[in-house]
């Protein structure tokens, strides 16, 4: 009777690794098999989870229907401008950080060795101030206001782009009621929301980001109930804005 090979398959005692047939004999150490991945500055993601800060960005009532494709392509030039300059403002090359396009807004993965601190601190008031050099210069219509989410976790790349539990966390959290209804409250330019997580282990322990500026909240969006930290808009405003 011939030999039959055993069959390759994932699975077994060890989640994300690659066994053979019945015996679950691990082969490989993880199941990704697809290529590398290169990124902004030239960094290469490979297939296992990495931790990562992330950020993601959304811009208030990006399709109003007074907003037409000119208008959108000025908003959206003018916040990859204004996070450009942000990120260098707060000593953070925006060069190193890994960048997805979402149309109204934008997902940003910055590497595990820049310290947390030097984003919740620097970041919020330097965008603000960039957001409020774009407005001073531009029609209502190509104004922006913008919504922010600070969260970490692990992260796994593959040749798609990005996708982990914790991205989804953050993005329900940037779609979270209570921090559109801060930004809608206000006349600033920028509303920021944090996991309980990054607002624990960062924001808490830095006097320089404003610890005592948050307010908790708790969150309920789609699957997800937590609870979050929002600093309001207001404390971030240099010069009144007309909500658009």
């Amino acid at each position: 009777m011939a030999r039959r090979d055993p069959e390759i398959r994932i699975g077994g005692d060890v989640q994300g690794q690659l066994v053979v047939g019945d015996s679950n004999h691990v082969i490989s150490g993880t199941d990704d098999t697809g290529p590398a991945r290169p990124g902004p500055g030239g960094r290469t993601y490979p297939g296992p989870s990495v931790h990562n800060t992330i950020i993601c960005v959304d811009v208030a009532k990006f399709s109003d229907p007074h907003r037409t494709v000119p208008h959108q392509v000025a908003v959206r030039e003018g916040l990859y401008r204004a996070l450009n300059t942000a990120f260098s403002r707060c000593g953070v090359d925006w060069a190193d950080c890994y960048r997805e396009d979402r149309g109204d807004g934008v997902l940003i993965l910055v590497p595990s060795d820049i310290p947390k601190a030097l984003l919740s601190a620097g970041l919020p008031p330097a965008l603000a101030a960039a957001l409020d050099e774009h407005n001073q210069v531009h029609t209502e219509e190509s104004r922006i206001r913008l919504r922010l989410a600070f969260h970490a976790g692990e992260v796994r790349h593959d040749a798609h782009g990005a996708t982990s539990a914790a991205l989804n966390h953050a993005f329900r959290l940037l779609e979270a009621p209570a921090l559109k209804e801060a930004l809608d409250a206000s006349t600033g330019v920028l509303a920021v929301i944090a996991s309980d997580w990054f607002f624990e282990e960062a924001i808490q322990h830095d006097p320089a980001s404003g610890p005592g500026l948050y307010r908790r909240a708790e969150i309920t969006v789609k699957e997800t109930e937590a609870f979050a930290w929002i600093r309001p808009p207001s404390l971030y405003l240099t010069r009144p804005t007309r909500p658009y």
